[in-house]
């Protein structure tokens, strides 16, 4: 069963991921300490930097943008040691390298589908395992339970 705390910050998670422009993958984190918010982020561009979907392409986003762990880590401003990390998706290595340095202390993540994992599975078990060997936790919240309640 997820808690009632668990399922407000996944669906936060969910609600900050749909303030990305971006129309492919919208994805957000929520930082949390002792079930207050520190933090939050959705994927994008660096402020001042233009994000037109015309003028730039698939190549050239990746390139420039930002990880919703990327920004709710940067906009934290502050020592996130012992922090939660709320992701709609699972983390990539490279944040998952910035989860790991900054000190947060659990990642938390609904299950992955299988399309997801069909494209991104490889990059989400070398971030499993970094995460694991630094001795974060990370808690698979069932698909079920958090899109229905």
């Amino acid at each position: 069963m997820v808690s009632k705390w668990a399922t407000r910050f996944h669906q936060m998670a969910l609600l900050v991921g749909s303030w990305s422009k971006d129309p492919s993958t919208q994805v957000g984190a929520v930082i949390t300490e002792s079930n207050r918010i520190v933090s939050v982020g959705f994927n994008g561009y660096p402020h001042g930097i233009s994000d037109s979907a015309q003028t730039d392409n698939r190549e050239m986003k990746l390139l420039k943008t930002l990880h919703a762990e990327e920004n709710a880590i940067l906009f934290a401003k502050r020592d996130l040691t012992g922090c939660d990390i709320w992701v709609s998706h699972f983390p990539c290595p490279n944040c998952a390298a910035k989860i790991i340095q900054t000190g947060i202390a659990t990642v938390h993540c609904p299950e992955q589908s299988a399309d997801f994992l069909s494209r991104w599975g490889d990059k989400i078990q070398i971030s499993q395992e970094m995460l694991a060997q630094a001795g974060v936790s990370v808690d698979w919240m069932p698909l079920t339970s958090t899109a229905s309640e």
